[in-house]
């Protein structure tokens, strides 16, 4: 397990169990959202994206967590193991809905020092919580054939569906 990618919905906890897990490894850990983001909620351009997450994936061990198609083919052919936190709808709506509440109310700074407004966090048509709405099921699907492809690429594939498993799997691991 040198190069680690996880993947999820939005909410699924990647960031979360990727942290964890680098930690437990003792690997780099790198979030896909930080390289991303600029101030004011701005993206940057793919060119630039794909070179940062380039440098990054150059090391010989790493956990990466994010989802983002723009970066696939850069990270996913290094990868020796992808983790695919697969939980249910209900609770990533409801970790969507809560994690946003959380970060409106706390003004938690983000990636770039953004910071979610209640107005962008529940009436915009890019908030989370309608984001997953709208991506959920489709990433499911989308994710079950491309991790397959994994599969017989020889790419040790893990798909955990609820957070017992979660933690049985952190739990498992230990500092080398």
């Amino acid at each position: 397990m040198d190069r680690i990618i996880v993947i999820g919905s939005s909410c699924s906890g990647k960031s979360t169990f990727a942290k964890q897990l680098a930690n437990n490894l003792n690997q780099q850990y790198i979030e896909l959202d930080e390289l991303h983001w600029l101030p004011n909620w701005q993206e940057r351009d793919d060119s630039d994206f794909r070179d940062l997450v380039a440098q990054k994936a150059a090391q010989s061990q790493w956990v990466v967590d994010g989802n983002y198609s723009a970066a696939r083919d850069v990270l996913w052919p290094r990868a020796t193991t992808i983790i695919w936190l697969n939980h249910s709808f209900s609770l990533v709506f409801y970790r969507a809905i809560t994690r946003t509440i959380v970060r409106v109310a706390t003004k938690k700074k983000l990636f770039a020092g953004n910071v979610e407004t209640f107005f962008h966090s529940f009436f915009s048509s890019e908030a989370i919580p309608w984001w997953v709405l709208r991506t959920f099921h489709s990433k499911r699907r989308n994710y079950q054939k491309l991790l397959a492809h994994q599969r017989e690429l020889g790419i040790t594939v893990v798909e955990l569906n609820n957070q017992r498993q979660v933690n049985a799997y952190l739990s498992g691991l230990t500092t080398p």
